[in-house]
């Protein structure tokens, strides 16, 4: 069996655990395979150990957020925590007068970063078994999305997907430079959902062989 917290604040970890260590030992406690004395002490012992970490360790705030996953079996009526498999996730709280400042300062420079180049890379990745060339788009160091361009004469027909800043789609487009257009490609692409961009891009990098 596996517990998850799901999504908490820190300062209610423990009750959630136990709470929901009781929801999904429920019918045992009534088919009386387990007293609820035992859930008690398991939920406990769990929330001992995660105390360790989250206060002891990781110096977790309360207004801070976890995740707790963990597998257990149960066997003649004692709890067994399999640790081997414990994940826990952690994100911390930012200061509310820090996120008002940075949205303060991105607020007053909206219209630069409307207009202002997204500083893409274009790196050649191969090509495809009827010979157009693959692209993979990076920012910052990080793979973005990507493109396939057919060659036709001096120009190309090219054609991708970005994901970051914000998804888009580039619809079929003639070019000569594609590192040179790409930004223009993107500002007049269309604007989609995260899985629709990502879905282009596996299509693409799919066709290199």
């Amino acid at each position: 069996m596996k517990l998850s917290s799901g999504l908490v604040i820190a300062g209610a970890y423990a009750d959630k655990v136990r709470r929901t260590l009781f929801a999904q030992l429920r019918d045992m406690i009534k088919r009386e395979e387990i007293e609820s004395k035992e859930v008690a002490r398991a939920a406990a012992e769990l929330n001992r150990l995660l105390y360790e970490l989250f206060v002891n360790k990781l110096k977790l705030d309360k207004g801070d957020v976890v995740r707790v996953r963990v597998d257990y079996e149960v066997e003649e009526g004692v709890i067994k925590w399999n640790l081997e498999t414990l994940e826990v996730e952690a994100f911390r709280r930012i200061p509310e007068e820090e996120v008002k400042s940075a949205l303060s300062e991105v607020v007053s420079r909206a219209e630069e970063i409307a207009e202002a180049e997204v500083e893409y890379e274009v790196e050649e990745i191969g090509e495809t078994d009827l010979g157009d060339m693959v692209y993979a788009i990076k920012l910052e160091g990080e793979e973005v999305g990507a493109v396939i361009a057919t060659p036709i004469n001096e120009e190309s027909v090219v054609r991708g997907a970005v994901t970051k800043p914000v998804p888009v789609i580039i619809e079929k487009t003639k070019v000569q430079d594609i590192r040179g257009e790409l930004n223009r490609l993107v500002k007049e692409g269309r604007n989609v959902e995260s899985g629709e961009a990502e879905k282009v891009i596996e299509e693409i990098k799919s066709l290199l062989k």
